[in-house]
């Protein structure tokens, strides 16, 4: 059965997740749990006086939670790490592990991959290939670590790796499970041949709060 359409809640929901994400600006992490909490009353009120079918009400609202909580809350971590001490470091690093993750992955898996990771999600991807895709992420962290990101110690060095590169992996199969779900391609078409700019995210996404609160609560400087 499609999906009801729901121009206005998708016109409104696209600018305020947007919005969503630099809320930290204005403030620190309680004023985004108000805003998070303000947009889901107002689009569960939005929804309860447009109802279209009450069969698919559940279903819309827990679509509207997803769009909110999914991209807008996860990316939101950047900001909030940017504002950190060392954050430039950090958002360094998480690009540099993701980039390291996926090339390492790619060419792993393509020269050894035998094994299927998640074959029900991503026929492609070989448990070879994300054992060589955190190798990937070790040599990235260690590249920080011994050029702009000194502080860095020998195990944040190899836990951010490690735990961060995993999480990576599973915000890229997490996108998988959702275009399966909905039975599309591609995320977008917005970046022809790169399948979206959600694919492009997919792994900052799950790798962005990680970051975070390892820089908050773990990380000595």
């Amino acid at each position: 059965m499609a999906l009801p359409e729901r121009i206005l809640e998708s016109w409104l929901a696209a600018p305020c997740g947007t919005l969503l994400i630099f809320v930290p600006f204005l403030g620190g992490d309680r004023l985004a749990l108000t805003a998070i909490t303000t947009l889901f009353l107002a689009f569960g009120l939005l929804f309860l006086v447009r109802i279209r079918e009450i069969a698919d009400s559940a279903r819309d609202v827990a679509f509207a939670l997803l769009a909110f909580v999914y991209v807008p809350f996860l990316l939101m971590h950047l900001i909030m790490l940017r504002q950190t001490e060392y954050g430039v470091q950090w958002l360094l690093v998480i690009m540099l592990i993701v980039m390291t993750n996926d090339s390492a992955a790619y060419y792993s898996g393509s020269a050894f991959g035998k094994h299927r990771l998640y074959p029900m999600v991503s026929p492609k991807k070989s448990v070879e290939g994300a054992l060589g895709g955190l190798l990937g992420s070790i040599c990235g962290t260690l590249l920080a670590k011994f050029t702009f990101f000194p502080q860095l110690s020998f195990a944040d060095t190899l836990l951010t790796a490690i735990f961060i590169g995993i999480l990576g992996q599973t915000g890229d199969l997490f996108e998988s499970l959702l275009k399966r779900s909905f039975g599309v391609k591609d995320s977008g078409s917005i970046i022809p041949g790169h399948g979206g700019v959600l694919d492009r995210l997919d792994s900052i996404i799950f790798a962005a709060p990680a970051t975070y609160y390892y820089a908050i609560y773990l990380f000595k400087g």
